[in-house]
């Protein structure tokens, strides 16, 4: 029987519990969705390598297969190294044991020459035991300012997805469905105003909405367009 948690090495990172597959909108990335499903059940891929910038979901999507990766009775770790990048290469110590590791933000540590050496090194250990690896930067692997040419090449191997971004009529779509995850529900009309008059990144959406959920629970009151130009001051 699995435990009713992601496995978590106890480094203080935790999963956000809304970081889901069913909570992102595959649209643009469909395929990239459906083989990060596939090694979340320990299929496919033994080596995933994803980038984009930071409204794309990287970090969503990496944190969506440690959640679908506990059903499937696999053991898997989220480990984001802008902030893990203090801690040294050491924290890598021994997870090439875990079915699945995700390692997002790599872009933290070029440069960095104890970490791309221990990342090199943990690559090598990882792929020995036949265990999988996930790793997500803002950059592709090329591109990352890499000092150590081995680690670069490491990087390049196998398959590399950009995120794609999504469409303005996706980004409706997306607030809708935070929004119904969330259990609350935004007209198509108030979520094209509400992106037409705020910052057109997604992550910024999904803060106001979040905002204005908090404020429709205090007032008891739908998210209408006259509701939103209250409580953003519009």
């Amino acid at each position: 029987m699995s435990n009713p948690e992601p496995f978590q090495i106890p480094l203080g990172i935790t999963l956000r519990d809304d970081a889901r597959f069913e909570n992102f909108l595959s649209q643009g990335n469909e395929l990239l969705c459906n083989t990060l499903d596939q090694i979340a059940c320990g299929i496919g891929e033994q080596y995933l390598y994803i980038w984009g910038n930071r409204d794309c979901g990287c970090s969503h999507l990496l944190q969506a297969v440690c959640h679908a990766s506990d059903p499937a009775g696999r053991t898997a770790v989220y480990l984001p190294l802008n902030e893990l990048q203090d801690l040294g290469p050491g924290v890598l110590d021994g997870m090439e044991h875990l079915d699945l590791v995700c390692i997002d933000n790599v872009q933290a540590i070029a440069g960095d020459k104890a970490w791309e050496e221990g990342l090199f090194h943990f690559f090598n250990r990882i792929r020995a035991e036949n265990n999988r690896l996930l790793v997500a930067a803002d950059r592709a692997p090329r591109q990352l300012g890499l000092n150590l040419p081995d680690l670069a090449s490491r990087l390049s191997w196998g398959m590399v997805f950009q995120v794609h971004e999504l469409n303005d009529d996706g980004k409706v779509k997306a607030l809708q469905l935070r929004a119904k995850g969330r259990g609350f529900e935004i007209s198509e009309e108030a979520a094209r105003f509400l992106m037409h008059r705020a910052s057109r990144s997604i992550g910024d959406l999904f803060e106001l909405l979040d905002q204005l959920d908090a404020a429709s629970l205090s007032a008891q009151r739908k998210v209408t367009i006259p509701f939103i130009k209250q409580v953003l001051g519009w």
